[in-house]
């Protein structure tokens, strides 16, 4: 009788503790499971950081967003609307499929094409039209000329020994600009993109259609214009030296030295590089300095040195890169 006691109380101790490691097993579980619930979280407060970081840029150098933000509206009115609507039906023709509602499918592309008829009706010579845009505001590359002189010839010696992934990163460390990139859909071939999907829903072939229009879809001609930051910030400073010219010169020559070194750090960093009117930009504010110090009135010089700044800058951003 003692050795049957003594067994059932070792076979309770026994039970007892798988009881407690099955408790610290799910508390293992649950600990685990609220670890990977986390990365989702960081995700999602990407745009705050995204916004953030706009919110300082706003705040620290409101050039630069008065800058961008004139850069976006004037972009904006090139966007042609009936083009953005080939595009929204074309996409809904897409979803129409994967869901079987070919006839959906169908007419979605037949008010594409509508809008595409319009189109080559408004512009018979136009290759391109634009439908969506994106404005971004990079500023990574050095501010010490020497830094970025090295970081260049790095990356020309990267493209000499074909090694094109370095070569690509160094460019990139190359970049300050405000960069408008508009994706533009192809006048030319955009509509027999539409009569081939239509004609392959008629022959029961929907995939195959499909596979054609989301083809279109990622084949818009994107094209790119950049604003250099350099300049932007030069045309700053001048304005600023100009406000401040006659009370304190010594902060005007301070801030035309400014601009000085952001116009050549535009240079540097390959924003047309070779162009004459650095060394000209250059020496009128060598010039200005000069005139700075005496007596005289200055109103004109700035204006002359304003103007050919903001031409340069307009002329740089209306290039097409793409």
């Amino acid at each position: 009788m003692k050795d049957l006691v003594g067994f059932l109380s070792l076979v309770g101790l026994l039970l007892g503790c798988c009881l407690m490691l099955a408790s610290c097993s799910n508390t293992n579980k649950s600990s685990a499971n609220t670890v990977q619930a986390s990365p989702p979280n960081q995700a999602q407060a990407s745009p705050d950081l995204q916004s953030q970081r706009k919110q300082a840029e706003q705040q620290t150098r409101p050039d630069v967003e008065k800058q961008r933000k004139e850069t976006e509206d004037e972009a904006k009115k090139d966007v042609d609307q009936d083009a953005k609507t080939a595009i929204d039906q074309t996409q809904k023709a897409v979803n129409a499929i994967s869901e079987n509602k070919t006839d959906e499918a169908l007419s979605a592309i037949e008010q594409a094409t509508g809008k595409i008829n319009i189109l080559l009706a408004r512009n018979p010579s136009t290759a391109l039209i634009p439908v969506d845009l994106a404005v971004e505001v990079i500023d990574i590359a050095p501010q010490d000329t020497t830094m970025i002189l090295e970081i260049a010839q790095d990356a020309s010696r990267a493209l000499d020994d074909k090694n094109y992934p370095t070569a690509r990163a160094l460019l990139y460390r190359l970049m300050s600009e405000i960069r408008v990139r508009t994706y533009n859909l192809p006048l030319a071939s955009y509509p027999d993109t539409l009569k081939e999907a239509a004609r392959l829903i008629d022959q029961r072939q929907p995939q195959d259609a499909s596979n054609v229009l989301l083809s279109a879809l990622n084949t818009l001609v994107v094209v790119d214009r950049v604003t250099p930051l350099p300049l932007v910030l030069a045309r700053d400073a001048i304005n600023q030296a100009q406000a401040r010219s006659q009370q304190d010169k010594k902060a005007a020559q301070a801030l035309l030295e400014t601009a000085k070194i952001q116009v050549e750090r535009a240079r540097e960093l390959g924003y047309a590089g070779k162009d004459q009117e650095y060394a000209d930009l250059n020496n009128q504010i060598s010039s200005l300095e000069k005139q700075i110090k005496g007596n005289g009135d200055a109103t004109a010089a700035f204006s002359k040195l304003k103007e050919k700044l903001t031409a340069f800058v307009k002329r740089q951003s209306d290039q097409k890169r793409g």
